[in-house]
């Protein structure tokens, strides 16, 4: 029988990674999904063509060979305990994003509710893509709270989920698939055919971590002081009006959670775009990005001790089913 990666190295893997990215956050340089990023910038100059059929040939490459190599990284460590426990675990740790995405939202909220607006709006590209000249403090503050939300499930949720599915393959195809959708799957002139084919691939990918980060934000909401019966009514009936298919389940939870309403205008280099509102509070104060890093780190938590404990019981399930099949055996 070939050797495996075990259902219990990946559990350990995937809580020993979600360790280190509480502790460290993404480094300044050197970052894994930065050198991916840079790869896949240089095989986009190579293969761009304006049109679906070479955007499909670039995420295949793209998606494809990261997945190989994912593979290949598993078939080295399977039956190697301690090698396969760490590299899951440096896999997990490369993809996450929440302690980054919080940390730098407090970069933003701390000059916003000091009251130093241009401070706020020289820290904001960080986060979010749009032009913060026109944002006022209430306008930055819900950019950032939406940022927040959707990225939750981008970077915590998504791809722990997969991770939990199919271990480093999962984690490693996952973050290859939302990076490309970050590079190329937007609606400009250059990548509005030749990135269909990435955005729609994030959107398949997102659809199951979306829901569930809807569902988990739900159940979070006490922790911000929201109600889970009103946050619920309104990811139902506001989380299928945003544009993206999986955005506004997190967007809708998170305004339904923090009673704020989200959505409106936005403006992204010269683009405008007009979103549906999203809940039925007031608009987001400086003081709400605060609350929403705390819902965001809590459903981080409910999503990895979900995501190690369903690969865990696996295992175990498996275990159980192996020891029968020895025992009729014999």
């Amino acid at each position: 029988m070939p050797a495996i990666v075990r259902p219990t190295h990946t559990a350990l893997g995937l809580a020993l990674g979600v360790v280190l990215d509480s502790a460290l956050g993404d480094p300044r340089r050197g970052h894994p999904v930065a050198g991916f990023g840079t790869l896949a910038g240089r095989a986009e100059r190579a293969v761009y063509g304006d049109g679906r059929a070479r955007g499909v040939a670039y995420s295949a490459l793209c998606v494809g060979g990261t997945t190989a190599l994912a593979l290949g990284v598993r078939r080295v460590v399977a039956g190697r305990p301690a090698a396969a426990v760490l590299a899951t675990a440096g896999c997990t740790w490369a993809v996450l994003g929440g302690t980054t995405l919080r940390r730098e939202a407090r970069a933003i909220a701390a000059p916003l509710v000091a009251g130093d607006l241009a401070a706020a709006r020289e820290a904001l590209p960080r986060l979010v893509g749009r032009d913060p000249s026109r944002l006022d403090d209430k306008g930055i503050a819900r950019a950032v709270v939406e940022s927040v939300a959707e990225n939750t499930s981008d970077a915590v949720v998504a791809p722990l989920f997969w991770g939990a599915v199919a271990g480093i393959p999962g984690l490693l195809g996952y973050r290859a698939i939302n990076t490309l959708d970050a590079m190329v799957g937007h609606h400009t002139p250059r990548h509005e055919n030749f990135g269909w084919a990435s955005a729609r691939l994030d959107d398949v990918a997102n659809w199951p971590a979306a829901r569930l980060t809807g569902l988990l934000t739900v159940a979070a909401a006490p922790v911000v002081g929201g109600d889970r019966g009103r946050t619920w009514a309104v990811l139902r009936r506001d989380g299928g009006s945003h544009p993206s298919p999986n955005a506004g389940r997190c967007e809708a939870s998170a305004a339904g959670a923090l009673d704020v309403t989200l959505g409106g205008r936005n403006v992204y280099a010269g683009r405008t775009e007009d979103r549906p509102r999203l809940g039925d509070g007031p608009p987001p104060a400086p003081a709400d990005i605060a609350r929403a890093n705390r819902l965001s780190a809590t459903v981080g938590l409910a999503a990895a001790a979900l995501a190690v404990g369903a690969v865990a019981a696996r295992g175990a399930v498996a275990a159980r089913a192996a020891r029968r099949i020895g025992k009729a055996v014999r």
